[in-house]
């Protein structure tokens, strides 16, 4: 079994990544800032090896790529990394010092999607900070395992579900009060015709693509595959879905995105044009092939299962 440093371990991915790692005999390190817990509780947390890093203090010193790999990891997984200095300073340290370095992307860095459902190796074209930056890193990691056989594994997950967090609805954005307005079986107005897609992925399934990753690292390393679930879905779809989840009819209207902008705060309409200028719809073909990849949610199901929670929870009421 293998030491494997898990960055950012306490987050979306990490809640249920850290204790699949545990239960399958693996020694595991978790660095976090100290400033969270994981969403959810897990006896496996009791076996791990809790170390508090402060990310942005030690990369300023430039310190942090040592620290860790100091910490003598066979495998490296990043879940928090956003910058192509970030990469760099923690990838120089490791160069020699590690089996293993899987790095978590998005599927932003497609940018707009051209040919659908879209391959991990088609050319991107990405836009925005975000997604810039982190095509960038792909290249970097990927160029490095190729030349100098670093031995690297890019992840690029959809919209992360998962419980404990407000997932990306069907307008767009993360605010449940559309859940509460699709509850009550009232009218929900979508920009445009409501056609432009998102990809979901539970974190769950993250967690399975990265141990089948480390599983199947002699075809994984020097690769980037995406994580998403098995289909796209549709704004219109989806709110459709959810109507009749709540045992609703469907209820929707549509209005031009200059209409339906106005008429939502500035934080919701910002969310959804970064999801719908995008609008992904990825392909899971390579991980299937290479890695067994083979997703146990759907958008939907991982979408229900978290509003089960959310409603138990108190998060969403009518």
């Amino acid at each position: 079994m293998a030491r494997i440093v898990v960055i950012g371990a306490t987050g979306h991915i990490g809640t249920y990544l850290v204790p699949r790692l545990v239960r399958l005999g693996h020694e595991v390190v978790a660095v976090t800032r100290g400033t969270s817990k994981p969403y959810l509780p897990d006896p496996a947390w009791s076996q791990v090896e809790n170390i508090t890093l402060d990310r942005a203090a030690l990369e300023k010193q430039g310190s942090f790529g040592t620290t860790v790999a100091n910490l003598q990891g066979d495998v490296v997984i990043d879940n928090i990394c956003f910058t192509l200095d970030s990469a760099r300073q923690l990838v120089e340290a490791l160069k020699g010092n590690v089996q293993h370095f899987l790095h978590i992307g998005t599927i932003w860095t497609h940018g707009i999607s051209e040919v659908v459902p879209t391959p991990e190796d088609v050319t991107k074209r990405p836009f925005g900070e975000y997604g810039i930056e982190k095509a960038a890193i792909k290249s970097y990691l990927l160029d490095l395992a190729r030349r100098e056989n670093f031995p690297a594994t890019i992840i690029h997950p959809g919209h992360i579900v998962g419980q404990g967090w407000a997932p990306l609805n069907p307008a767009g954005h993360f605010d449940l009060a559309v859940f509460e307005t699709i509850a009550r079986g009232e009218q929900l107005e979508l920009p445009n015709f409501g056609m432009e897609t998102i990809h979901h992925i539970h974190a769950d399934d993250i967690a399975s693509l990265l141990i089948n990753a480390m599983t199947n690292w002699n075809v994984a390393v020097g690769e980037a595959f995406h994580a998403v679930s098995p289909g796209a879905v549709t704004l219109r779809h989806y709110a459709s879905a959810m109507y009749r989840y709540f045992g609703q009819e469907p209820n929707l209207a549509f209005a031009s995105w200059d209409e339906w902008k106005s008429r939502q705060t500035e934080g919701n309409a910002t969310a959804t044009w970064e999801h719908i200028s995008r609008s992904p719809n990825c392909s899971i073909e390579k991980g299937r092939r290479l890695l067994g990849y083979a997703p146990r949610y759907s958008s939907l199901a991982a979408v229900e299962e978290l509003v089960r929670w959310l409603v138990a929870n108190g998060r969403i009421g009518k």
